[in-house]
């Protein structure tokens, strides 16, 4: 019976160990870590305000149902593809 304890805990604790091995990525700004995910929001929510922009100089604002969610999509595409990207998690 202890065996059987002691198999399932450790199962338990090696399914617990998948991100200790990098730690979270962050960067120093002003003497404060800042985690990564955070700059790419940051450049997402501005390629989504560009977006905005583009979509009324160019006219397709006029044109172009569901302006919220495109918007938001890119912001999001945006922010996934600096997060693969620039630190490192992609191709």
């Amino acid at each position: 019976m202890r065996r059987r304890h002691a198999l399932v805990i450790s199962l338990a604790l090696n399914t617990l160990t998948g991100c200790a091995a990098r730690g979270a990525p962050s960067f120093a700004l002003f003497g404060a870590f800042f985690p990564a995910w955070m700059f790419g929001a940051a450049l997402g929510i501005l390629a989504a305000i560009a977006a905005r922009a583009i979509f009324v100089f160019s006219g397709l604002a006029n044109i172009l149902p569901f302006q919220l969610f495109v918007c938001t999509a890119m912001g999001v595409w945006t922010a996934l593809l600096v997060w693969l990207l620039w630190f490192g998690y992609g191709p």
